[in-house]
Formats: C-alpha cells, sequence, structure tokens
C-alpha cells in the first residue's frame, strides 16, 4: 500500500488535441503539483508538452 500512496500512477495527456498519453508515476514528495513535460506526440509527429491528469 504504501507503494502507491508515495508514487501514484498519472497520466500525461498531449496538449495538442492528438489524445495521445503516456503513463507514469511521479513522486508526491518531490512533485506536489501538476506535472508539465516536453515529450513526443507520434501522432502529431513532433514534441509537445503533456499534462498531468487525474
Amino acid at each position: 500500500m504504501a507503494r502507491s500512496e508515495l508514487r501514484p500512477i498519472i497520466k500525461l495527456r498531449s496538449t495538442a488535441g492528438t489524445g495521445y498519453t503516456y503513463v507514469t508515476r511521479k513522486s508526491r514528495r518531490n512533485d506536489p503539483d501538476r506535472m508539465r513535460i516536453r515529450k513526443y506526440d507520434p501522432v502529431a509527429r513532433r514534441h509537445v508538452e503533456f499534462r498531468e491528469e487525474r
């Protein structure tokens, strides 16, 4: 149980509007706010910003 509380599974959704998502874990202690990361979107075929979705 402690594993899921400290590092929850989150979805990162593309801001390009393609609907593509990455699934990852994050540390609540280091990143209490919503994550924003630039990653590759294969549908848009370019790097775009991905935002955390809850």
